[in-house]
């Protein structure tokens, strides 16, 4: 499989169309055709950079993991506490929801695992083992604190914290309202904060 930062420029350009179909209409909503159409390139071109779509929507995920891990990078060193650093994590996903109401590549492929490449399912389980693991450590510190009230251990928090950003996304897109992940976190947070 190719790396995302060994892609020229023109598979870059594919690489975002396909993040943006993936988003809005899942692995399977989106065909070749609507990324040339979107790209401005044949089909064939996209062939030539990824023969198979389970390789281009496997680099899709890859990227958005790598992006997503930077973004961890920058709260840390932004916020201290733990519950700054839970509402700034809260608001990476309001963000991409605020974008005409577009999912989590991640969540996104991950409703469609079973029908998925394996190479895709790789990297969306990769995707979130690092939320998981970085937010597992956030809980504990907020635990340690004192800030952060709850008898579930930091594992099952940080589970219960990413599934309901995730289905936040999912419902707020079903039944077309303004909810979203920036209110629901601020009423999880609500329940376990001090």
């Amino acid at each position: 499989m190719k790396h995302f930062s060994e892609i020229s420029l023109t598979a870059e350009r594919v690489v975002d169309a396909a993040e943006s179909l993936v988003q809005q209409h899942g692995y399977n909503g989106f065909s070749y055709d609507d990324v040339a159409q979107l790209v401005g390139i044949k089909k064939p071109s996209i062939h030539h950079h990824f023969p198979k779509k389970g390789e281009l929507v496997a680099v899709v995920a890859q990227r958005y993991t790598h992006r997503f891990r930077e973004e961890l990078l920058s709260i840390e060193g932004q916020h201290a506490k733990a519950p700054d650093r839970l509402t700034a994590y809260a608001a990476l996903f309001e963000r991409t929801f605020a974008k005409d109401r577009r999912l989590c590549v991640c969540g996104m492929l991950g409703a469609e695992s079973d029908s998925l490449p394996d190479a895709v399912v790789s990297e969306v389980e990769r995707f979130f083992k690092v939320n998981l693991d970085w937010l597992t450590l956030v809980v504990a510190d907020g635990q340690r604190a004192a800030l952060i009230t709850s008898n579930s251990t930091p594992e099952a928090l940080a589970e219960a914290f990413l599934c309901s950003l995730e289905g936040s996304m999912m419902v707020g897109r079903g039944m077309r309202t303004a909810r979203g992940p920036a209110e629901v976190a601020d009423t999880f947070l609500s329940t376990v904060l001090t």
